[in-house]
């Protein structure tokens, strides 16, 4: 039984890569590749690059093409997640539009779980449902829905472990086998972004392709909207590559030079994420205001074999149903001091939401109260800062939750 503190926990089967962190700062960024020979690599803001003649070049002609600074963060994403190629986008929906727009067409069905970023679920029921391609929402924990759900014209396999918000976890190399059993060239997606390549590598288990909001962990300083894949095929990369350049959807030089800087740091934070994370869903577990807690962590979460099985750690994310209702959200959130009331999620602050009203308020109505996104559900991102303020600043906002029980 291993042990953080006062959180005691057993031990993820699968273990940490031991060359992560050696892969995170040199990968891709020899210094020699530039003149100057430089250790940190440049912002490279050209947006065309000489020719010494017609159609005879560097590698770079055209910045929405190619660039050097966006290869080089490429190059390391890639390799985190044990991956030969990888495309960034300049946000994760970015990401998400240029996998359906380059990989299916009218008449294409997507299963994708039930519960699911709210944007995303935006984007394929309002956009990508308009031309022509339909999405069956599911509880993907259930292997036999999946099994049902499966028709000729399924071409993809779209998930999120652990979901947003209610952190569902997915058998990822069962999910796999079923669906490539039934249909060889079903595309799985699996979106990494709550874990990232440093607790868990989809390609591995399974995946075709991995996504992510960079966004969120990966960048981890909440100052970068940025989005990415990974794969192994070269046909995939080929029809990404092909849309990414085509359509424009491309990061910015400077926003590719932060996320690569924020990579050397990725498996110092996210242990610290982790630390935090459980220490503070032992903490909520145990108070009388909160009704349920859910963190793939602990061994109360109904997937937590599922998690230790697959993963290495997990990330500082975490949902729980408060007692009471929206009075008592809304006085337990506006209460906090120390976590901050705002959307997204894996920064270096810690954040609190009410999904209900922010981030998944575009989910449909009878979505929401079908999968429980009420206005009890509240989803924490646990930052860095210490943990014994991380746990005072709850504690002082839950007795004012409290007393507004009381009153009635």
């Amino acid at each position: 039984m291993a042990t953080n503190g006062n959180v005691k926990f057993s031990p993820f089967t699968q273990s940490i890569d031991p060359g992560f962190s050696t892969r995170a700062i040199h990968d891709g960024q020899d210094p020699f590749q530039w003149p100057s020979a430089c250790v940190v690599t440049p912002i490279v803001t050209a947006t065309t690059f000489k020719q010494s003649a017609p159609g005879v070049h560097q590698g770079f002609e055209y910045g929405r093409s190619g660039n050097p600074t966006r290869n080089v963060l490429e190059s390391i994403i890639a390799s985190l997640d044990k991956g030969k190629y990888c495309q960034a986008f300049p946000s994760g929906l970015g990401a998400t539009t240029s996998v359906i727009n380059a990989l299916l067409k009218a008449g294409d069905h997507i299963i994708c779980c039930d519960d699911v970023y709210g944007g995303v679920n935006r984007y394929f029921n309002k956009i990508v449902a308009k031309y022509g391609i339909k999405s069956d929402f599911i509880d993907l924990t259930n292997a036999a829905e999946l099994e049902k759900t499966l028709k000729p014209e399924t071409k993809m396999l779209w998930m999120e472990s652990p979901t947003n918000p209610l952190m569902k976890v997915m058998d990822l190399p069962k999910l796999a086998k079923i669906a490539k059993a039934y249909n060889k060239d079903i595309i799985i997606v699996a979106d990494n972004t709550f874990l990232t390549s440093y607790f868990c590598r989809p390609l591995e288990l399974g995946a075709d392709i991995v996504l992510y909001s960079l966004t969120k962990y990966m960048n981890g300083h909440s100052d970068v909207l940025m989005g990415a894949c990974v794969t192994n095929s070269p046909e995939l990369e080929e029809k990404l590559r092909f849309v990414q350049n085509a359509c424009g959807i491309i990061p910015n030089p400077f926003d590719c030079y932060l996320v690569s800087r924020s990579l050397k740091t990725l498996s110092v934070r996210m242990e610290k994420h982790m630390t935090n994370g459980l220490a503070v869903g032992k903490y909520l577990e145990t108070h009388p205001m909160v009704e349920q807690v859910y963190h793939p962590g602990l061994p109360s979460h109904p997937q937590h074999a599922i998690a230790k099985a697959l993963w290495s750690g997990c990330s500082g994310m975490l949902s729980l149903y408060l007692k009471g209702g929206l009075e008592q959200s809304n006085a337990f959130l506006s209460a906090l001091k120390v976590f901050i009331l705002a959307e997204s999620l894996g920064g270096y602050e810690s954040l609190a939401d009410l999904p209900l009203i922010m981030t998944h308020a575009s989910v449909p109505p009878e979505d929401r109260v079908r999968l429980g996104i009420n206005e009890s559900l509240i989803r924490l991102s646990v930052g860095l800062e210490s943990e014994i303020d991380l746990i005072a600043d709850l504690e002082q906002a839950l007795k004012i939750a409290e007393k507004t029980m009381k009153k009635k």
